[in-house]
């Protein structure tokens, strides 16, 4: 949950521009204003390493634009 629809599309262009990967930014209408998030998409074909590297950027860039951590 990002909860910020400009910080949203950021954070998912800088994954893909800096880091390679590609994650969707979700914003209203699909979801109600102030719930933006990504959606993450993992397949059989990512692999461990795959994960940890998207763990770092989201790390990285969740303390980049002053984000709160959350857990599910």
């Amino acid at each position: 949950l990002v909860g910020d629809a400009a910080k949203c599309k950021w954070i998912s262009d800088l994954l893909l521009d800096n880091c390679g990967v590609y994650v969707q930014p979700i914003n209203y209408p699909t979801v109600p204003k102030k719930t933006e998030r990504l959606r993450i998409t993992p397949t059989p074909l990512h692999s461990d390493a795959d994960i940890a590297h998207l763990v770092e950027a989201l790390h990285s860039l969740w303390s980049r634009c002053a984000l709160a951590r959350m857990v599910a």
